[in-house]
Order: C-alpha cells, then structure tokens, then sequence
C-alpha cells in the first residue's frame, strides 16, 4: 500500500458524523478477520482518523496497484460514541476497566433503556464484534485496539503474556510492553480471547504517541497496514517499507520489550497531579519525585522507565513503572 507517511493527516472535519460501524473492506476472498477499534477514550481520535483513512487506502489500492490482493475481512469501529462527540475520555466510568465475561453476562439480560453511558457503550460494542466473529467464522481473528496518551513520548503496544500475542505485537514494529493485564482488569486485552471466542482470537493494544499529536494518526496507520500485513490479509510485497519506518524511526531508540512493574491507582479526591514534563519511557529512579497529592509528594518506589504520566483531567491510572524485559522471564531484569 502506496500511502505516503511522512505528512500528518486530518481527515475528519468538525462535520464528519462518527457512527459506530467506520467500515468493512472484504473482497469475498476467505481469510482472517481483522476488527480495529478507535475511540475506546473519546477523547483519542487518532485511531478513529486512522481506520477510515486505512479504508479509503483499501478501496483505492487496486488502481495504482493491479496485483494487490486481499484475504479475509477488515472492520473498523468506534468505541465510545457518546464520549466522542463529547470529546471526554468518558462520561461516568472508564470504557477499558468494565470489559468482564460477568458484566457482558448480565448486560445481556438488561432493558438497553436503563444502562448507563459506559454500560450501553459497552453493550452495543460487544454485540457487534461478537456478531462479526462468529458470522464471519475466520480460523483467525485480531482484535487491534488502538489509543493515544496524554503525555508526549514513545508509542508501543501492549499485548497478553501469551507467545501468539507477542509474535504479532512485534509484527507491528513498535516496543511491546507486557504484564499489563495482569496490573488491570476489565480491558479489550482481557475480553477478546481464545477463551471467549471460537478459533484463534488475538487482541493488541497500540499507543500511538501523544492525543493531539498529527503524527499520531500516521503512526496508527502504520500500526493497521503492519497488523494486515501479519496476520496475512495482505502480503508483504504490497506494503512499502514506509509503514514500518515510521514506527522504528520513532522508537529506535526505546527499549523493544519491557514488563510492567508498578502501577499508582488515584483514589477518588486525593487530588493527584502529576509533575509537569514527564514522557513515556522517561528513565526514572528510585526516590524521584514525579507527583503530588493532598497528603504531599509522591515519590517512585523504584527504577525504571515511567510510561503513561496522566496530564489529563479523567483517569484512574496516575502513571505506570515498566521495567525491560526478555521473553523468557529468567532473564529479566
């Protein structure tokens, strides 16, 4: 795919009406299913430009490119739509902490009527994909989450501890953090799974850099074209070498695989504020100030690299520790 990365776009203007479903892109040709989510925090819109810019990229491809071929189905979704059109992270609970097989269980049995902001969301969201998994029946499916931080910094992608998982991450070409599911609950990561779903079900989370960032978008194309790419929707020889470039132009230099050692989670009112200039993978040390709240200080309880700093004014997550990491856990350190 021919699209040139090296400009930021904007593609959706003040008029762009979101609906939840962006897109498909399927020309009959069995294979895998692909369904990339923007929007899960409204007030990420990165993922959102990116899937329908990807669209307009697929339906376009066979004019410059007569052998281009395409396997299996792409779907592109908004998550949060009220949030969205609000242009709030959320409205009344965070979208990402509620996905639980018991919650989806019980949701299932509600009036829509009475559901709250996130509840509806999350009903909707979950009855679409669902549908779309089992109708489509692909022997594989990837579910690719894509968001943007309120920090400036590096983008990465957090995966489950699963050896699948983590092949595909690093297919994307970005620092892959791990552990994450394991420091929360309630996310897509926990949700869309093998276990929950018939035949290989992968989910991946990807960061694409800071909310209002241009580049933002490009990088979350990138991150689109790549997970294609390995999957096998598309091959190799198709895609120019700009997709991955500008993703390992930006993290060439952050470390390519950390684990998750240290989350701080704000207590309502305790009036947390995070110290200004922070960014993602920012070495830290142990003692360092990097917040405060009503009750003075907080200091980091160890070393390590600092990854989503919260400079934004809805979130439940102060700031996250990693540490680097190796894919055989004797070796970490």
């Amino acid at each position: 795919m021919n699209m040139n990365l090296r400009h930021p776009h904007n593609i959706f203007g003040e008029e762009k009406r979101i609906e939840r479903v962006i897109g498909r892109y399927d020309e009959g040709v069995k294979g895998p299913l692909v369904i990339c989510i923007g929007g899960i925090h409204g007030n990420e819109k990165a993922g959102l430009k990116a899937i329908d810019l990807m669209l307009k990229m697929l339906e376009v491809e066979h004019i410059t490119n007569t052998n281009f071929e395409f396997k299996g189905r792409f779907l592109g979704v908004s998550g949060h739509l009220a949030a969205i059109r609000q242009n709030q992270r959320y409205i009344e609970k965070d979208l990402n902490r509620l996905w639980l097989k018991d919650k989806i269980e019980w949701l299932s049995q509600q009036n829509r009527n009475t559901l709250s902001a996130e509840d509806l969301e999350m009903f909707d969201l979950e009855s679409l994909i669902t549908h779309e998994i089992r109708d489509y029946g692909a022997d594989r499916t990837v579910i690719l989450d894509l968001h943007t931080t309120s920090a400036d910094g590096g983008i990465y992608t957090i995966v489950p501890d699963h050896p699948l998982a983590i092949e595909y991450a690093l297919g994307i070409k970005a620092p892959v953090v791990l552990g994450f599911l394991e420091g929360l609950k309630g996310t897509t990561l926990h949700y869309f799974t093998s276990h929950n779903f018939p035949g290989e079900v992968t989910s991946i989370c990807f960061e694409a850099g800071q909310h209002d960032d241009p580049m933002s978008v490009n990088r979350a194309i990138a991150a689109i074209t790549n997970c294609l790419r390995y999957a096998g929707c598309v091959e190799g020889r198709h895609i120019e070498g700009r997709h991955i470039e500008v993703l390992s132009e930006y993290s060439g230099q952050l470390p390519p695989l950390t684990r998750l050692a240290y989350r701080y989670p704000i207590n309502p009112d305790e009036g947390f504020r995070m110290l200004p200039g922070f960014q993602n993978f920012q070495p830290i040390h142990k003692g360092q100030h990097l917040a405060d709240n009503h009750a003075g200080p907080i200091l980091s309880p160890m070393d390590g690299f600092i990854l989503m700093p919260l400079y934004q004014s809805k979130g439940e997550d102060g700031f996250f520790i990693v540490k680097r990491a190796s894919l055989y856990k004797d070796d970490e350190f």
